[in-house]
């Protein structure tokens, strides 16, 4: 069965590259279609059980996907789980769900099975997928005090659960890799924001620790070694930086595929600088690619507020991947033109494949 969806994989990306001279004609949406096509955000996080996040998607004609992970920033894994029950029972068509696992105990006798036993009773409430967070790689460490990194052999046994279980693995490793840069470097200045308050996770100041080259290798090494899982690689795998890369990794790996989440000012980045570069990426690639955001809402935030912005970020996103139009982005300080991506890409980047990949149905 894996192997037919690798082949399926690797015939539909065949199909995007012959299809690429013939999407160069084909029309694109305008922002007044924004309300009426039908899209999927792969990658949010509703940590609360006010409806305030779920009732915009539904205003702004979006499934989610809402994703639990293990950051000490947000609810408990089991509060964030709390919220997901709720409103995938509510409307499991629209709110979808992916669990996580804790690191604690990793090297204890019991880890593994607990975890698994875990997992098991997300899937039955209805999680459709498992995320890996940053932690793996620049936190955790085991007993030793030796940090534990994605391609660790402790791990193959929840994953091999996990792909007996026919599940996606949502992994986000490393970084962007402006965080490896000093501050004037940085090509975003969303990113120079984020690290200048998290300085616990702004590698350039910490030198000790893995580089970003290391942290990218074990990832390949553990997407090489499991071909049979469905991997999704989160914040376009880290490789937000070149859509070059992020295509050597996509070839290299026919069982990945990746979304945009928090990513697309580094992609606006390039597109101003190589409009065609990008704009061809997206078209070839047309099948692997998912829309996300990481929209967040956390306890205390201000609803209305958030409502308002989660509109205007999914409808700017939108302007820029599906229309020609220009719009200034703050965070490069320009004006990218949008992509203008032909309608067949964007109904699979905004909503088929994450279907396919996560829904299965």
């Amino acid at each position: 069965m894996i192997r037919k969806r690798r082949l399926l994989i690797s015939l539909l990306t065949t199909s995007a590259l012959l299809a690429t001279g013939a999407c160069a004609t084909e029309a694109s949406y305008s922002v007044a279609d924004f309300a009426a096509v039908k899209k999927f955000d792969a990658h949010v996080h509703v940590n609360v059980t006010d409806p305030a996040f779920v009732d915009q998607a539904r205003a702004d004609g979006f499934e989610i996907l809402s994703i639990n992970v293990d950051y000490p920033a947000f609810p408990s894994i089991k509060d964030q789980a709390t919220a997901a029950h709720k409103f995938h029972t509510a409307d499991p068509k629209h709110f979808h769900y992916a669990t996580t696992f804790t690191m604690k105990g990793f090297t204890g006798a019991d880890w593994v099975k607990t975890t698994n036993a875990h997992l098991d009773s997300e899937f039955r409430q209805g999680a459709v997928a498992v995320k890996v967070w940053k932690n793996i790689g620049m936190i955790e460490r085991d007993a030793d005090g030796k940090l534990i990194f994605l391609d660790d052999t402790r791990f193959d046994p929840v994953i091999a659960h996990i792909i007996a279980a026919k599940k996606p693995l949502i992994a986000h490793q490393a970084e962007p890799k402006n965080c490896w840069l000093p501050m004037e470097q940085m090509t975003t200045n969303n990113d120079r924001e984020y690290f200048s308050h998290h300085p616990e996770y702004y590698m350039y100041l910490h030198p000790e620790m893995p580089t970003y080259e290391f942290l990218m290798a074990a990832r390949d090494r553990f997407v090489t070694r499991h071909p049979d899982l469905a991997f999704v690689g989160a914040h376009v795998g880290s490789l937000e930086w070149s859509v070059d890369e992020a295509a050597k990794f996509l070839d290299a790996h026919p069982n990945a595929n990746i979304e945009l989440a928090a990513r697309m000012t580094q992609i606006q980045y390039q597109s101003v600088r190589d409009y065609d570069r990008v704009r061809t990426f997206f078209i070839t690639y047309q099948d692997r690619i998912m829309y996300g955001t990481d929209l967040t809402l956390n306890p205390g935030e201000d609803t209305a507020a958030f409502r308002s912005a989660a509109h205007a970020y999914w409808l700017g996103d939108w302007t820029y991947l599906a229309t020609p139009e220009a719009q200034h982005v703050d965070d490069i300080d320009a004006d990218p033109k949008g992509l203008a991506l032909p309608k067949s890409v964007i109904d699979k980047i905004y909503y088929a494949n994450a279907r396919r990949e996560f829904i299965r149905k």
